[in-house]
């Protein structure tokens, strides 16, 4: 059965090209050119994800995004901008995206998100225990394992619902634990943001969401752990 992706953008043009293209990837298209149908939409239609623009008429992009996350703590967002301000990431992860991309953006890297946050839903409802054989590509730090294969981590044997992005980001801590990385060096080397400009707030959103998925306690990390005026780091075992 082809993947249902709801498309939330208030302008026909950016719609139509989504539309095709996404339609000859094989996926099912649904379209709201506001923010009131687009969330009507999302939780009568159950979409496998959202493309959600910010600006939209009716109820802007970031309340959309709230009431869908009231309702569905797993279904993919993928965040459409055509500001650049740090604070519109910032807020739109802080609300409950996956992921958000920049317009214009090149269609190739928008399939290539949407590929990977499907594939990440589709992984972790399908292993919510990792499988008995290892090929080898497992990262075992205690009790988080992270299985490079399937691009999952468990916590104590059970799968971890991450996005991409913080599966990325967990995965490049762990593979040098007890190193410190700057935020600088994390929007490089996780987001691939070269040049680094501000944006310093999206890194630490990220590392909260992410102890809020991993840690016992997020306010007493165990796993992923801050140095103040330094940055981040995965402890040693």
């Amino acid at each position: 059965m082809s993947k249902k992706i709801l498309i939330v953008e208030d302008e026909k043009n950016i719609v139509d090209i989504l539309s095709f293209n996404l339609g000859r990837e094989g996926y099912e298209t649904l379209e709201a050119y506001d923010g009131a149908a687009g969330l009507k939409l999302a939780l009568e239609e159950d979409p496998d994800l959202i493309l959600l623009d910010i600006m939209l008429p009716r109820m802007n992009g970031f309340d959309v995004c709230k009431a869908v996350r009231e309702k569905n703590t797993s279904i993919p967002i993928i965040m459409l901008t055509a500001r650049e301000e740090e604070s519109d990431k910032v807020f739109g992860l802080e609300v409950g995206a996956d992921d958000y991309i920049t317009k214009p953006f090149s269609m190739r890297e928008l399939l290539a998100r949407v590929k990977a946050n499907i594939r990440r839903t589709e992984l972790t409802t399908a292993h919510p225990t990792p499988p008995a054989e290892d090929d080898g590509r497992r990262l075992v730090r205690g009790r988080i394992m992270i299985d490079m294969g399937l691009l999952m981590a468990f916590k104590d044997g059970r799968a971890v619902d991450l996005t991409p992005k913080e599966y990325e980001l967990l995965k490049f801590l762990a593979t040098e634990p007890g190193q410190v990385f700057s935020r600088e060096v994390l929007m490089e080397r996780v987001w691939n943001y070269n040049n680094f400009v501000g944006e310093d707030r999206a890194v630490d959103v990220a590392i909260r969401r992410l102890r809020e998925k991993i840690e016992d306690d997020p306010a007493n990390p165990e796993f992923v752990i801050t140095r103040r005026g330094l940055g981040y780091l995965f402890r040693e075992e």
